[in-house]
């Protein structure tokens, strides 16, 4: 193989290998820190320039008869060879209008210089914002937004030697950051493992790039190189104060984990699992055990942390309407127009908590979530649920309709629930373990109907939203959502449809197993939200 072949192979492994980020705490001195959160506000103002700029360039395109018919076209449009030539024109007219990637990356390099900005994280920053117009060109965005005062971006540089280049310096790893030269906080034995390998491949990183081109090009192959690809500085605000934290791109699978008597932390099961993922709770059947739970829940901290939250968030409209009344209708309603907003030093202090508060329960929710997925892989290596819906079940309904007694109903539909129980986080979640560790991930298709189908009928029966306990055709009482993953449970992956004959014989122990969960749930009073079960 010759050098120029070596090296586009490489190229070619390096784009295919699986990557994994290491967090990690830096070591730098809270006056170092405050001067990296002001780079990280210089960036945000930059990148809130180029947004403007961007942003009124798509929407002048978007004015355009032109564009919008050919947009029409093109989704009508079934015929290959007329996509291509509606494509083209497209793409010319985003080119007219100055909507391309080489014009936002251009604009942001007298942007970067006007702010002081080192050019890596400028072009960083520049592919952030045409990430978010390539979503309002080719995906379902609308429109791209500015970033907020106090909400600090990260500082990337995709190239490991520009932006914060690393070293080693005492079999320890080392950042540069302009002048600024810091390490990192090792806490755990798997930040430790990480860094090790980290490590090893710097030292002797050609011997090991030659070993994953010939294990890819012999085996077809890519081993874990633990290669550093680049970092990340991402300030957080923690407790009224500034923390620094650094996110290591490193090429290859994490490391495994283990406790402190060096047991492996997590054991992967062999088995199917069906799921009903709801907008607040997960129920679960597996060969050994069945479930139902809340989602993003860690003991029972988390309803009184939402509820604080909530009250928080009500005291701090008070206080905004108490020193800004010239903002309000004598109805409560807010006027419309230009205003200027006040506010009091205790709304200040609300705000504080508030967010406070909300970053807790933002950490705990993730932290739920990683558990509850851990948990279910330990159960098994086949994970069956319906597809993602999450953000169907948010959108306001478009109907205005009254009730019996001539009022209203509210257009409002659960976007408060999936805003603190986060499903689709969780459904996420749960597919990259899957899919990481080796085990397999479905979604069945759209008319599986597992909530509808009773098997001692073998027919869909539809059933109203607000029935949670209901009996099957035969007189057995069933939880609405634990039989739905049940049926997701005996699903036929060749058929695609549901094993009918596994439902018969399996039904008796599962079913068994749901009383049993039933009653421990009612003996220790814990309450399942929107399950049908009744503690006392």
């Amino acid at each position: 193989m010759t050098d120029e072949e070596y090296k586009k192979t490489l190229k070619q492994f390096h784009k295919l290998s699986d990557r994994h980020i290491l967090v990690v705490e830096t070591d730098m001195p809270y006056s170092d820190v405050v001067k990296t959160v002001t780079l990280s506000d210089k960036i945000r103002k930059a990148g809130n320039e180029l947004v403007g700029l961007m942003r009124n360039n798509y929407n002048q395109l978007l004015r355009t008869k032109k564009y919008r018919k050919l947009l029409k076209l093109y989704g009508n449009t079934q015929d290959k060879d007329k996509r291509r030539v509606l494509a083209k024109q497209l793409n010319e007219m985003q080119s007219e209008y100055n909507v391309t990637w080489n014009f936002c990356r251009k604009s942001m390099i007298p942007i970067g210089k006007k702010y002081g900005i080192d050019a890596i994280f400028a072009l960083t920053k520049a592919e952030d914002v045409w990430r978010g117009i390539e979503k309002c060109l080719y995906d379902n965005g609308k429109m791209i937004h500015f970033s907020k005062y106090g909400e600090l971006p990260c500082i990337r540089a995709k190239q490991i030697n520009r932006g914060i280049p690393i070293s080693v310096k005492g079999d320890k790893l080392q950042f540069r950051i302009g002048k600024n030269i810091f390490g990192i906080q090792i806490n755990d034995r798997f930040q430790q493992d990480e860094v090790d390998a980290v490590l090893s491949y710097l030292a002797d990183s050609e011997m090991i790039d030659h070993k994953a081109v010939y294990r890819f090009v012999e085996d077809a192959y890519c081993i874990d190189t633990y290669r550093p690809c680049y970092a990340t500085l991402v300030p957080k605000l923690i407790r009224g104060k500034y923390r620094l934290y650094l996110h290591l791109t490193i090429e290859g699978k994490a490391m495994p984990k283990y406790d402190k008597h060096g047991n492996p932390r997590h054991i992967y099961g062999k088995g199917t699992i069906g799921a009903d993922i709801g907008t607040q709770t997960v129920a679960y059947t597996s060969d050994t055990e069945v479930g139902l739970k809340n989602l993003s829940e860690r003991g029972n901290s988390i309803q009184t942390s939402e509820k604080k939250e909530s009250l928080l968030y009500r005291a701090m409209d008070r206080s905004r309407r108490a020193t800004n009344p010239q903002n309000y209708n004598d109805d409560g309603t807010i006027r419309k127009g230009r205003k200027t907003w006040k506010y009091s030093n205790h709304y200040k202090k609300l705000k504080a908590k508030h967010s406070e508060l909300c970053r807790i329960n933002a950490v705990n929710r993730q932290l739920a979530i990683n558990e509850d997925s851990n948990h279910l892989r330990s159960l098994g290596d086949v994970f069956v649920t319906e597809p993602k819906n999450a953000g169907k079940l948010m959108k306001r309904a478009k109907e205005t309709t009254k009730n019996s007694k001539g009022k209203f109903n509210k257009k409002k539909r659960f976007g408060k629930s999936i805003k603190n129980r986060c499903p689709s986080g969780f459904q996420t979640a749960v597919e990259r373990k899957f899919k990481a560790t080796g085990g397999t991930y479905i979604e069945v298709p759209n008319n599986y109907r597992a909530s509808q189908y009773d098997h001692t009928a073998d027919d869909y029966i539809k059933k109203k939203l607000s029935d949670r306990l209901y009996k099957l055709r035969d007189g057995t009482e069933v939880q609405r959502d634990w039989y739905s993953s049940y049926l997701f449970y005996c699903y036929d992956y060749r058929t695609q449809d549901i094993d009918k004959e596994k439902c018969i014989t399996e039904f008796k122990a599962q079913y068994n197993k749901e009383k049993a969960l039933i009653a421990w749930i009612k003996a220790n009073k814990i309450r399942i939200l929107n399950s049908g079960i009744k503690v006392a």
